[in-house]
């Protein structure tokens, strides 16, 4: 069978080889571009604001030298007031005008993290739905949850602060450069000339950072999924007196979550006086240098205090650019994760050819079925049955004989390695999936219940259904009277996971739709483990009729259940040993008559 590898959807590792680093990053980057493609005018009219903008804060320290070697002479000798006018008219203009771009700038940048923001929500959201049964067998809902929330939370400040920071930190770092070049070209040479020690420590940075992210990223999600399964899974701890064992667990990988935290505190402790002293080095070579060309006459004092404006300007957004690498780390990570999830093909795809089966009658059919959940596990081994329209089934044998497997490849949750699960001679891989949820419906032991209304739940199985039909479906499995007993009847709402009903109730419920569902093939997988004796007994009548005219395939261990089939499987490793009516196999010496005879002196 084939099966994707989950380690490429984002597994939480950190110890990734040179080639799947890179692997990951092509594969983040063209998610990226895919986000952004339909957005590029948007992009583009941002980038033109930005540049412009950044154009006019830059042209501030020039003008205030062209004011204090022109403009200010002009009015001590001459009382001409029309150079300062005139520079002063630039300068508000420049501020002004610059202030109103950065502002637009400001809203067509959030306009467009909100729409990325947006599409990528929405692709988790129906790509996790689509994937199989596989993918959510084996990725825990904590990855999921924490793909969904702190990930896309970590991209989302990237988008909406921390690249608007590195592109106006390089722009004006570059235009600042630009003018202090044309301005002075020896300060500018010294600002080139101390870019090299900035440069290393710039890098140092950034690798170092990027190692201390992933790290962080990992640990978070470990922090996050021990979290969403100590709380999803409170009952079993309660039952079994593991909360000093989970504070324990919990506690250790806190604690490696601070301990990674305060080593990028201590990087940035680093990082920012390494910026700070090379940005005053630069400002006294600038000074220094300067001071002695003014005296020399070879420079004008607005020159020099321009040139002194520009160094620290140009350090100034530096900071600003150290921080979207800490913002880019956590969402390089973050984004890695994203892209794993979306590049992760279902291994139950969509038929391209499909065929279209309006009106199914039920006969279902195993032609040489080889199965396994892995390649050197395999659950039913060339596996052939044949169980015809309108009979019903049942499957008994101990845990881990196949049971849940077959009734699996029934629901096309999973496709066979080798050989073919037909439904009226037709593939099931061939199948519509519109017509094959339709045909087949699967009941299972954890009926689960979606927030809203009873009748609600109850029309999943039919969402058109009138509240006539939906009550009509209640009486038929015994649900309408404890129905008709809740605070709103139908109209109750069961809150998160039915907590205002009983797991007996939830499985009748569970029941309603299906019926409602009205399928040609319906799927009982231990659906009556949670009803006690009475209720089980109550609904047997209500099965028989329900169950007339249409295929069922039940599994259940009580053999109460196994009564009302026509036709009893006893699998054992992946195989039929037994198979005939109930009656003649109960009368009969084989396994299946030794489970029946254990049954009846266990009612004794």
């Amino acid at each position: 069978m084939s099966a994707t590898v989950v380690g490429t959807a984002g597994e939480d590792r950190s110890d990734y080889t040179k080639d799947e680093s890179r692997a990951i990053r092509r594969r983040s980057l063209r998610l990226l571009g895919s986000l952004i493609s339909p957005l590029r005018w948007q992009v583009a009219l941002a980038g033109v604001v930005l540049v412009v903008s950044t154009a006019l804060q830059v042209a501030g320290p020039a003008l205030i030298a062209y004011g204090i070697d022109t403009a200010l002479p002009a009015v001590l000798d001459e009382a001409n007031w029309m150079p300062t006018i005139g520079v002063v008219a630039v300068y508000l203009v420049a501020g002004l005008g610059g202030a109103g771009l950065v502002g637009w700038y400001a809203v067509v940048a959030a306009r467009l993290t909100q729409a990325v923001m947006l599409d990528l929500r929405k692709r988790i959201f129906l790509h996790t739905q689509k994937l199989s049964l596989e993918f959510h067998e084996s990725y825990t809902s904590g990855r999921i949850i924490s793909r969904q929330t702190s990930d896309l939370e970590s991209i989302r400040e990237l988008l909406d602060g921390g690249l608007n920071q590195l592109v106006s930190g390089l722009l004006y770092g570059g235009f600042t450069l630009i003018a202090l070049l044309l301005l002075d070209w020896q300060s500018g040479v010294i600002l080139a000339v101390m870019g090299v020690p900035l440069f290393l420590l710039m890098r140092w940075f950034y690798r170092r950072s990027q190692v201390v992210y992933r790290e962080s990223r990992v640990i978070s999600a470990k922090l996050i999924v021990k979290f969403v399964e100590t709380m999803t899974g409170i009952r079993a701890v309660k039952a079994f007196r593991k909360e000093p064992r989970n504070d324990e667990e919990f506690g250790d990988v806190a604690e490696d979550y601070r301990d990674v935290n305060m080593r990028s505190i201590r990087l940035f402790g680093t990082f920012e006086p390494g910026l700070m002293a090379v940005a005053s080095v630069s400002i006294a070579l600038v000074v220094l240098w300067g001071g002695l060309r003014v005296a020399d006459g070879a420079i004008a004092i607005g020159i020099l205090l321009a040139s002194v404006l520009y160094v620290r300007n140009f350090f100034a957004p530096l900071q600003e650019v150290a921080m979207f690498l800490n913002s880019y780390q956590a969402a390089t990570a973050a984004l890695e994760k994203v892209s794993g999830v979306l590049e992760e093909e279902p291994t139950v795809p969509d038929p391209t050819d499909a065929v279209d089966l309006w009106t199914a009658r039920g006969h279902v059919s195993f032609d040489e079925v080889t199965f396994g959940y892995a390649d050197d596990r395999v659950i039913l081994p060339h596996f052939s049955l044949d169980i015809p329209a309108g009979q019903t089934i049942a499957l008994v044998g101990t845990t881990g004989a196949g049971k849940s497997t077959l009734a699996k490849l029934v629901s096309r949750f999973y496709d066979p390695s080798r050989g073919a699960v037909t439904l009226d001679g037709v593939d099931l891989r061939r199948l519509h999936p519109k017509d094959l949820r339709r045909a087949i419906v699967m009941v299972t032991q954890e009926a689960y219940l979606f927030s809203g209304t009873v009748a609600d739940n109850i029309a999943l199985g039919k969402p058109d259904a009138t509240l006539d039909e939906i009550e009509a479906a209640a009486k038929a499995v015994g649900a309408d009277a404890f129905i008709r007993a809740l605070p709103d009847g139908y109209a109750t709402d069961v809150n998160k996971r039915g907590g205002r009903v009983s797991a007996g109730q939830r499985q009748l419920i569970s029941f309603a739709r299906a019926f409602l569902a009205d399928p040609a093939v319906l799927i009982l997988d231990e659906a009556t483990a949670s009803l006690d004796i009475p209720s089980e007994r109550a609904i047997q009548d209500a099965l028989q009729t329900l169950l007339a005219d249409r295929t069922a395939i039940i599994i259940a261990h009580r053999l109460s259940t196994v009564a009302i089939a026509d036709r009893v499987l006893v699998m054992e490793h992946g195989r039929i040993i037994e198979d005939d009516s109930p009656e003649t196999l109960i009368a009969g010496t084989g396994k299946f008559a030794q489970l029946h005879a254990a049954w009846r002196e266990s009612l004794v």
